[in-house]
């Protein structure tokens, strides 16, 4: 008689330890894949919030560009309406800076949204709306001051003084007055403000 023998192996227990080390790699990858997701997610929202920053920025610099140059032509083209001419002692934004005012001080120099003692400027028709325009969406209207700084001096005459008033006598000639204009513009919210000052000349009628 002839005797067969069987050998049987079992793999098992070698497919299993495989099986569990591909489930173990596949769990680190989607490990890094969440962490890289949620990297990029995190620089996608500050690369937005830096780009709003710079966009509210940008608005209250227009704005308070647009009140500094508005208030300059107000001043310019005052001369020039018959019958009208800009004056410092009946304008409730206007100061002699001999005589300064904690308004006129906080608003030029005072940090963040200061509307005391100043002027709203709303365009040159005095009917624009910078808080609903499409386009400017602004927490509040540019506000700006005039200050009278004097005469304008020749070149020659010495130097310049800050006075509302002098005495000069008048020569004939064309008379200039300086003016320091300060401006103060907000963006989307008043967390961003932006203060500009010029100093003018513009012509007494």
């Amino acid at each position: 008689m002839s005797s067969i023998h069987r050998s049987i192996s079992y793999r098992g227990g070698a497919g299993t330890a495989q099986r569990g080390a591909v489930l173990v790699i596949a769990l680190i990858f989607l490990l890094l894949l969440t962490i890289l997701a949620v990297s990029a997610s995190s620089r996608s929202l500050l690369q937005e919030r830096m780009a709003g920053g710079l966009l509210n920025a940008q608005r209250a610099q227009m704005s308070a560009q647009t009140a500094l140059r508005g208030a300059e032509w107000m001043l310019w083209s005052s001369p020039a309406i018959v019958g009208t001419s800009f004056d410092c002692n009946q304008s409730p934004a206007c100061y002699d800076p001999l005589h300064p005012t904690i308004d006129e001080v906080n608003f030029r120099s005072k940090p963040g949204w200061i509307t005391a003692g100043s002027a709203k400027y709303l365009g040159l028709g005095g009917s624009v709306d910078f808080t609903t325009t499409a386009n400017g969406k602004l927490a509040d209207n540019p506000r700006y001051i005039v200050e009278d700084l004097g005469p304008t001096r020749p070149p020659g005459a010495g130097p310049q003084h800050e006075s509302a008033s002098t005495g000069e006598v008048n020569t004939g000639q064309p008379e200039f007055e300086t003016y320091r204009i300060t401006a103060r513009g907000t963006g989307g919210n008043q967390n961003t403000v932006v203060v500009l000052e010029s100093t003018f000349d513009a012509q007494k009628q």
